[in-house]
């Protein structure tokens, strides 16, 4: 695995660090042990020799934690509550992958490093800002990968590069340190839903670090019965995305879901994301520290200085009508189902499709409008490969359930991933990445 990441991933630019020594030595330890006990090694150490990386945001010991900047890092170097809870299971991280400045874009275009490309076309983005994962995961340079969503940070990169992308319930995951803005969530991405579902299982609980996290009591996880589905097609949804999404309904209608398609529930409540994430961001930066940001991220960072506390209130206020608005629409429905992105993976190099891309016009999360709402809701939302486009690009579905019935997000997209014959064939890269 560390050999194929040498030799492949110049090109793709999905590792920022690559885990030698340890890497090695935790994966003939675990030979061993796998040999001496067979089955019996894995009751304890379900994860035992699954290779996984890391996204740059999440501290990690034994490998530096840069979060895609040119700023110091000045938290502990100590595994992360997530990175702790796959390794006890056995699991091997063999790196960090790339991400934007503190995850800021949904790309990886940093001033720390050029952005990575995406394993079906190498002059488009891979996404982000857990960019690097999603790559890693679609090129089979590790099993799975360990990513943050704050707008859509998991489930965007998911959707372009045809892996699987889990944003559990807010607070399922233990985020540490935990984020003031409350949009964060650490989420699996992998190669099918059974993968990314033994890592939600092994990561999930509370940590007296992180006092947002939770426990959720147990939750319906089947999905082999008939589920309500609400399904939603936001503005802007190309005709490429569409036609590869219109052919999912029948298959879930065939699974004995009843599916009615409905109108966005809701207002777009970009304003407010934009409101939250910007004050956030104008908090954790410093005026000495301007000469080393992202230029990008630096525009969000003086508009959030802009922001009176009223301003502030007003968009929590929207996030609160938000989260009411939701919990009366999953009264009706068990899961919403819609485009994870309605368009292709835009330009390598590039944060945002052309008319998103100016950073002034605060505008750079606006083209992924079914992605963000979820994260002012805490719900957990799930992207699913489920076919690619005449140009061959990966296109996903997304599906998202009340909050605390993550495992039966899960399980409907397992059912749905069987039926279509998923997962997608990973994209053949030469040493070169194309």
């Amino acid at each position: 695995m560390l050999a194929a990441i040498r030799e492949k991933d110049a090109e793709l630019g999905a590792f920022v660090e690559v885990a030698t020594g340890r890497a090695l030595r935790e994966a003939a330890a675990a030979d061993r042990l796998i040999a001496r006990d067979r089955t019996a090694a894995f009751r304890e150490r379900p994860l035992l020799g699954v290779t996984v990386s890391v996204k740059d945001l999440i501290q990690t010991e034994g490998l530096p934690t840069r979060r895609g900047s040119l700023l110091p890092n000045r938290r502990a170097a100590a595994d992360a509550p997530s990175v702790a809870r796959l390794r006890a299971a056995g699991a091997i991280v063999v790196g960090k992958t790339t991400t934007s400045e503190y995850g800021w874009s949904a790309s990886t275009v940093s001033r720390a490093g050029a952005g990575t490309r995406n394993p079906w076309a190498p002059d488009r983005t891979a996404g982000g800002s857990s960019g690097g994962s999603a790559a890693a995961v679609a090129a089979g340079l590790c099993t799975a990968s360990l990513g943050t969503d704050g707008a859509g940070s998991i489930r965007i990169p998911a959707a372009f590069c045809g892996v699987v992308g889990f944003k559990p319930s807010f607070g399922s995951v233990p985020y540490v340190p935990p984020c003031a803005e409350r949009l964060s969530h650490v989420g699996p991405l992998a190669r099918c839903v059974a993968d990314a579902r033994e890592l939600f299982q092994v990561m999930a609980g509370p940590d007296p670090r992180d006092p947002q996290s939770v426990r959720f009591p147990a939750a319906p996880a089947a999905a082999s019965g008939a589920l309500r589905i609400g399904w939603v097609e936001f503005a802007g949804t190309s005709g490429a995305v569409r036609d590869v999404t219109e052919r999912v309904l029948p298959v879930l209608t065939s699974l004995g879901h009843h599916v009615e398609r409905i109108e966005t529930p809701f207002p777009d409540p970009y304003e407010a994301l934009v409101d939250v994430l910007a004050a956030a961001e104008a908090h954790g930066t410093a005026v000495e520290d301007e000469p080393r940001c992202d230029e990008g991220r630096l525009a969000i960072v003086r508009y959030g200085r802009t922001l009176s506390g009223a301003a502030v209130a007003r968009a929590e206020e929207t996030r609160l009508a938000l989260r009411v608005r939701l919990a009366e629409v999953m009264d009706s429905y068990d899961l919403l189902v819609m485009a994870t992105v309605p368009v292709e993976p835009f330009a390598a190099g590039a944060i945002a499709p052309p008319w998103a891309a100016v950073p002034t016009d605060l505008r750079w999360l606006a083209w992924s409008p079914a992605t963000y709402p979820f994260n002012l809701t805490g719900q957990p939302a799930l992207s699913l490969p489920v076919g690619r486009t005449p140009a061959g690009l990966p296109v996903g579905l997304q599906m998202v359930g009340r909050i605390g019935e993550d495992l039966r997000v899960l399980s409907a997209a397992e059912l749905l991933e069987t039926a279509l014959g998923l997962p997608l064939a990973a994209p053949v890269l030469t040493a070169k990445g194309r």
